[in-house]
């Protein structure tokens, strides 16, 4: 009896041990997910500190924002944080006494506060940005400042 429970153990741990290695050499073959980190701050472009409206429950508002070549945003201002991620072609942001800077495919960051700027597509096709606002109910994302 105990042999034939040792055989028994021994088969049902062998097969086991096959499936195993059979099911991890499929999950081989299977793509896994990442994550790659696109920004991390604790400041906007401008190197300002930021934080979340508390006025009011809080609202995230994602967009993704078409620039045709040539075309410009007009002068504007955030008064909630705003994540951006150029998604396709070239945007030079100009910055009310603060300079301008060149914004190209992958780039990524965290938009000045309070800061009127205007965005021009420099480049020679559409520009497309990916825009979070971390902002809050009544409190507007963008206004204009021109």
């Amino acid at each position: 009896m105990r042999t034939q429970r040792s055989v028994l153990i021994t088969l049902i741990l062998c097969s086991t041990v096959s499936v195993s290695s059979f099911t991890l050499a499929d999950q081989e073959d299977v793509p896994t997910a990442s994550a790659e980190s696109l920004l991390v701050t604790s400041e906007t472009i401008l190197g300002q500190p930021f934080a979340y409206p508390t006025e009011a429950p809080p609202q995230v508002t994602a967009a993704i924002v078409t620039l045709p070549p040539g075309t410009q945003t007009g002068l504007h201002h955030h008064g909630v944080p705003m994540f951006a991620y150029v998604l396709e072609g070239e945007v030079t942001v100009r910055y009310e006494g603060a300079g301008e800077r060149v914004y190209r495919t992958g780039d990524a960051l965290l938009e000045a506060i309070g800061t009127p700027h205007e965005g021009l597509n420099t480049g020679p096709a559409p520009a497309r940005i990916l825009v979070v606002f971390i902002g809050a109910e009544g409190i507007p994302n963008t206004v204009n400042s021109g």
